[in-house]
């Protein structure tokens, strides 16, 4: 079995060790600019930052990395002594938003809150998304992780994972499932289920998790992989949802009940992760501080319990290691796009 998308562990804590190995190809490419970039390290530490910072969500206002990154923005503030603006540029799955600061000056003024949408995905599905996702930018940490979760109608025969894929396999013409749209998260995981579980899915996207999920509750769709939410959970609580299973390695806090996909599929394993990215040639001291400030303001109970009511879990990582997730992910989703001959109008 190739191995899967999402091989890696939940993020170290900040005070553990730092994983420096498996360079990704722009730290390689970058290593010649290391020295310059250390020896910036303490002008830069006493004068950034001197003016507002701009965070780009590109979504509209509401969702779930727009409400994570408005509960980080007083906290970074008064952790940076600056203003931090939030502004919201939606359009093309993020495409837009994300095009706008990769091509931004990468003077740390301005950063990207993204996700595997944007900064993984999109670009690999859409031709004229206007970036690279490993050329054009330089994580500096994720803030949120969440599992996709695998949900069906209570009509469907099956209470877990196993019996669904023994009852899909009966299936001559397939299972129809639902996805927030071609190219989501939810849209690739189920394709990576079906290609380890050997069943036929068929795809039907929607615009949005919110259709997605009334397609499951109302019967149009039999299933569907999507992310967790509040009007989710109570679905499920009042019985009119099934949960299958989850994408995480080990059981969520915040999804009572769900029992790991990988049980019944060892290897499997999709989550959904939220987190900030700067343009290309950011410096490396820049990065690293908002890296490290973003990481003890996750720490605190209080943002702890609003990431929670989001249903994340709160989640910090160097930028290698950041780097290295992404660099892997484009790689492994590159490979399943490619695979199972998925368009942007798939």
């Amino acid at each position: 079995m190739k191995k899967h998308p999402f091989p890696l562990q939940c993020p170290a804590p900040r005070s553990a060790t730092s994983d420096t190995s498996g360079l990704t190809r722009r730290s390689v490419l970058g290593l010649a600019g290391a020295a310059s970039a250390l020896a910036m390290t303490p002008a830069l530490a006493q004068s950034y930052p001197s003016r507002p910072i701009r965070f780009i969500v590109p979504y509209a206002p509401g969702g779930g990395t727009d409400l994570m990154m408005r509960s980080l923005q007083e906290p970074l503030a008064r952790a940076l002594g600056q203003p931090v603006i939030i502004e919201n540029k939606s359009g093309a799955a993020g495409a837009i938003g994300a095009r706008e600061v990769a091509r931004a000056n990468p003077d740390g003024y301005t950063f990207l809150v993204s996700n595997n949408g944007p900064s993984v995905i999109v670009p690999l599905l859409q031709k004229d998304a206007g970036y690279d996702p490993i050329r054009d930018f330089s994580p500096v940490t994720i803030i949120g992780l969440a599992p996709i979760v695998l949900i069906s109608n209570p009509a469907v025969p099956a209470a877990d994972v196993t019996q669904f894929i023994t009852w899909a396999r009966q299936q001559a013409a397939g299972v129809a499932y639902a996805s927030a749209g071609v190219g989501s998260i939810g849209h690739l995981a189920a394709e990576l289920f079906a290609k380890m579980a050997n069943i036929k899915l068929v795809h039907i996207p929607y615009r949005g998790q919110a259709p997605s999920i009334g397609a499951v509750l109302a019967g149009e769709t039999p299933i569907a992989f999507t992310s967790a939410s509040d009007a989710l959970l109570a679905h499920m609580n009042a019985g009119k949802i099934r949960l299958l299973g989850v994408g995480s390695e080990q059981p969520s806090p915040l999804i009572p009940g769900g029992v790991p996909i990988a049980k019944a599929l060892p290897g499997y394993k999709a989550d959904f992760w939220q987190g900030i990215l700067a343009p290309a040639k950011t410096p490396e001291a820049i990065v690293t501080r908002l890296s490290e400030e973003i990481s003890r303001a996750l720490g605190t109970p209080e943002m702890q319990k609003k990431f929670a009511s989001l249903t994340y879990t709160p989640a910090s990582n160097t930028p290698a290691q950041f780097s290295r997730m992404v660099s892997l992910e484009v790689d492994n989703w590159k490979a399943l796009i490619l695979e199972r001959g998925i368009h942007a109008e798939n």
